[in-house]
């Protein structure tokens, strides 16, 4: 039996805001990339493991492919096209529809040009009437060549066990890449920045979201274990964001570090001191040097 275990590297390719993090996170059984119902929630690969008897898989959640307006935009969309060839399958996510606009013919574009498996993966399954997944299924078997259509509901895990199965299908023998209680490459503060960020995208009005970063100043466990306390500072790029950011007598900026501090408290498993703080960077999503410092890095890709 131990030569059948079998590992490999799996990335998540779709439009922003089709629910590639909230599969990733249903697949792993647990909260690693952030999701909200803005576009390019996610801005860096990130990694995560599913282990089980029968072997390992690496997910890659990418950034949504979509046309760049600037360097963020850019290396997001260079972050989501260099992994198609780096892995064993690709799960392409789409929406429950009959439509294939060009967000998505530009991503078959992409899929045409590669030899490895890509399964169609059609989410949220739970929005729509059982007898239409037939007819989402026929429009898009022909738009490019797939090796499965699995349909799922990532939000409530619905089918998620078959697609689990079809990507074991495809995965060459291998080694435990990942000791089997790893969850993510992630480093803890990074994860901290980002559930921060996920609150205020979820706090904030949409022309806010896509201009801020948070940068974690300090994070520090107390002496005796049982408190961690955090420095943490929202980077926006206007005046006017900073004061909607902080919100009257600063009910906004407590808003959002309350979300944050009960979900980073779930991931660390003790008590947290969350201090936040928000500045101004004008235009950081077109400075290399702005970007780096707040952890896009190009060299990580």
């Amino acid at each position: 039996m131990e030569n059948k275990y079998k590992s490999g590297f799996v990335t998540l390719i779709g439009r922003p805001n089709v629910g590639k993090s909230t599969l990733m996170n249903q697949l792993i059984g647990m909260k690693i990339a952030i999701t909200s119902n803005k576009p390019q929630t996610t801005r860096n690969r990130i990694q995560t493991v599913y282990t089980d008897e029968k072997g390992q898989i690496i997910f890659l959640d990418t950034p949504g492919i979509h046309k760049a307006k600037n360097k963020l935009g850019e290396y997001m969309v260079t972050v989501a096209e260099r992994t198609l060839g780096e892995v064993d399958v690709i799960l392409w996510l789409v929406e429950p529809t009959t439509y294939i606009g060009a967000g998505e013919q530009h991503i078959a574009e992409q899929l045409k040009n590669t030899k490895t498996p890509v399964v169609l993966v059609i989410n949220k399954i739970d929005t729509v009437k059982k007898e239409e997944i037939l007819t989402f299924i026929e429009a898009y078997k022909d738009i490019c060549e797939f090796a499965d259509i699995v349909p799922v509901a990532a939000i409530n895990g619905e089918n998620t066990d078959t697609l689990i199965d079809v990507i074991f299908q495809y995965l060459p023998e291998g080694p435990m890449y990942y000791d089997e209680d790893t969850v993510t490459d992630q480093p803890e503060r990074q994860i901290v920045a980002e559930l921060i960020r996920e609150k205020a995208l979820r706090r904030l009005d949409d022309e806010i979201p896509h201009g801020i970063a948070v940068a974690i100043d300090q994070m520090r466990v107390r002496r005796h274990g049982h408190i961690v306390d955090i420095d943490a500072t929202i980077v926006c790029e206007r005046d006017s964001h900073k004061g909607i950011i902080i919100g009257k007598q600063g009910s906004m900026l407590k808003a959002i570090g309350t979300d944050a501090r009960i979900e980073i408290e779930n991931l660390l498993d003790r008590k947290v001191n969350l201090k936040l703080w928000v500045k101004v960077k004008k235009d950081w999503r077109d400075s290399d040097f702005l970007m780096r410092n707040y952890g896009y890095n190009q060299k990580g890709i």
